[in-house]
């Protein structure tokens, strides 16, 4: 099983309380890792997001993702509510940091020599994201909107902050 999985899995199941609905693709390591971390006693609903895709020629010289030529949506646990079922707001935050942060652009040299200078440059992505940003859809920050914060921060406030 991927150590991701096992890893972001546990670091959820110990944040969150009360029944959860968690949504996923098909990617096997994810039944054994929400199994570990949540067993029978938690309340989970769990639903399952599987996309077919077209195939093309491998040398057609696109570089652009295949067609989805259908979706199908399974009930892995519990009792999700399938309309729920998602993985479109997880896929928009992977593409607002490779959008943001060069290390993660495809197909550039700005990535990362060290794990510790990719892990630097998503942090600083994120404080600025949550902290600072002010999001058109909320008119606010989200640590602003979700409490977390009891200001909005400026660009100097993040940088002002002890390493």
């Amino acid at each position: 099983m991927p150590a991701t999985a096992v890893t972001f899995t546990k670091e959820l199941s110990r944040r969150v309380e009360g029944r959860v609905q968690i949504s996923t693709d098909k990617l096997a390591a994810y039944r054994e890792a929400l199994g570990w971390y949540w067993g029978r006693e938690r309340e989970l609903d769990w639903g399952r997001i599987v996309k077919r895709y077209h195939g093309e020629p491998l040398d057609t010289g696109r570089y652009s993702p295949p067609k989805v030529t259908a979706v199908e949506k399974d009930v892995m646990r519990g009792n999700p509510n399938m309309a729920l079922v998602t993985t479109s707001h997880v896929e928009r935050q992977n593409l607002t940091m490779r959008m943001g942060i060069r290390r993660m652009t495809r197909l550039t040299n700005g990535f990362s020599k060290k794990v510790e200078g990719l892990r630097a440059a998503v942090s600083l992505h994120f404080a600025y994201y949550d902290f600072v940003r002010v999001h058109q859809s909320i008119k606010t920050t989200p640590a602003l909107a979700s409490g977390v914060a009891n200001r909005r921060w400026t660009l100097a406030d993040l940088v002002e902050l002890p390493y």
